[in-house]
């Protein structure tokens, strides 16, 4: 695996579920019976807290926090494991309600599944109401169920383009600067004609198909096309007429038609080595876009196919374990990790948007005016993951147990008519197959 791979595995994962931990939830039973509902206890003690072994810098900022947490106080305790990302979910998954830990992280998507098999306790009683109110809206919408939270982030994530501003302005195309002029998916593919003319190759475009497109990072870096162009990944429980629509597919012909223009990107700096102008990818890739690039660099929205642009949006998260007997010093534990200096020190460390309101406010790169306020400004108008509409921007990955499948049968179809497949029958054949599976587990109704 080459360097490039391994920072997307480390550094993306931050902000993407990878495909196998997710395939590995898909075969896992459940649902039915109540809500598991953890005990509040005395709200003193040792808890057990478990979070995903990432790069060194984020681990040092989660090791820190809790370090702090110990010695601000006497009550509570925290006992700190480690687990390796790769690891992680598919260890969460074996492991029994009873024997889960106090508080542990999870990964966005993952997280209506661990509900579904009652791993999982609601929040709201526990954390504070101060804690909660300082949550952004869209980490909010990943964490929520029938009106119940069950996890709160750290930090979030975002789509844009990265553009090359000396490329750009050589090849005299003109790109948008804000959320509002964002290109339309025609103006998207004239500038990728435009700037084929001035290009020695003829790719202009890095779309990270070095990362594959059949994974995780082809669900969540495409389907903002299909919410662009007014479809859904599922709606109403249900995929046909939301995945397969005729403006779905019609964009997907779209994507497919970009080809020719994509850098293959075999070593991961197509953009940063000034191969491409463009560079379709999230967030954390600006450490090395601006390292590279300087003042050069531009950061542009994703292409509107009708319904406004689109961005996925959610990540790693903080939930309190079904089984723990001592919920109230889980909360207390979830109110001082998500305090300002420790969101503000992880977000440093990864890069990413923070997910909570007031360090977001501060944040050098995600401020008003700061080099990262596009992600910001998508962020601020979300769209939770089934009321999309053309004013909100990020969406969230559809909650539900069933994930697992829509993302493995969406990703599977992107890559299907990248290599050349006609879009309308791989759609169907993606929506037909998620709302068989979901037929087969009762529409994963969580009660």
């Amino acid at each position: 695996m080459s360097s490039t791979s391994r920072r997307y595995r480390r550094t993306a994962c931050t902000g993407l579920a990878l495909t196998l931990p997710l395939a590995a939830l898909a075969a896992c039973g459940g649902g039915g019976g109540t809500d598991a509902s953890a005990e509040g206890g005395s709200g003193k003690g040792t808890i057990s807290v478990w979070a995903h072994q990432s790069q060194k810098s984020e681990d040092a900022a989660v090791q820190a926090a809790v370090k702090s947490f110990n010695s601000s106080q006497s009550d509570i305790k925290v006992e700190l494991k480690l687990i390796p990302g790769n690891d992680y979910t598919k260890t969460i998954t074996a492991t029994s309600a009873s024997e889960l830990p106090d508080v542990m992280e999870f990964d966005g998507p993952t997280m209506a599944n661990f509900v579904y098999n009652k791993k999982l306790a609601p929040i709201d009683d526990y954390v504070s109401a101060k804690t909660m109110a300082n949550a952004t809206d869209a980490s909010k919408s990943q964490g929520e169920i029938g009106g119940k939270h069950y996890g709160l982030g750290m930090y979030d994530s975002g789509l844009g383009i990265y553009g090359n501003k000396k490329l750009l302005d050589a090849a005299g195309v003109k790109y948008p600067t804000s959320l509002s002029d964002g290109w339309t998916a025609e103006q998207f593919t004239d500038a990728l004609k435009t700037l084929k003319a001035k290009d020695s190759d003829g790719k202009t475009l890095d779309i990270q198909e070095n990362n594959g497109l059949a994974t995780e990072w082809g669900a969540y870096g495409f389907a903002p096309v299909v919410w662009s162009a007014g479809g859904s990944l599922l709606k109403d429980g249900k995929a046909e007429g939301a995945l397969d629509t005729p403006a779905a597919v019609s964009a997907l012909k779209t994507v497919q038609s970009w080809k020719t223009y994509v850098d293959p990107n075999t070593d991961g700096n197509a953009f940063a080595k000034g191969r491409v102008a463009l560079s379709w990818v999230g967030h954390w890739m600006y450490p090395t876009y601006s390292k590279a690039l300087g003042d050069d660099l531009v950061v542009l929205p994703l292409p509107d196919f009708g319904n406004g642009p689109k961005t996925g949006q959610g990540s790693w998260a903080w939930g309190i374990g079904a089984g723990t007997k001592n919920a109230k010093a889980a909360g207390a534990f979830m109110d001082y990790l998500l305090n300002d200096t420790n969101v503000t020190a992880m977000t440093t460390a990864n890069g990413a948007p923070p997910a909570t309101r007031t360090a977001l406010a501060a944040s050098p790169l995600y401020k008003q005016s700061g080099p990262l306020q596009l992600f910001a400004d998508q962020l601020a108008k979300p769209c939770g993951d089934s009321d999309i509409t053309k004013s909100c921007v990020a969406v969230t990955r559809p909650v539900t147990a069933g994930y697992p499948t829509i993302t493995a049968k969406f990703s599977e179809a992107l890559n299907s008519v990248y290599g050349g497949a006609d879009p309308k029958s791989a759609l169907s054949k993606a929506a037909r197959a998620i709302d068989q599976d979901f037929s087969d587990n009762a529409g994963y109704e969580i009660p």
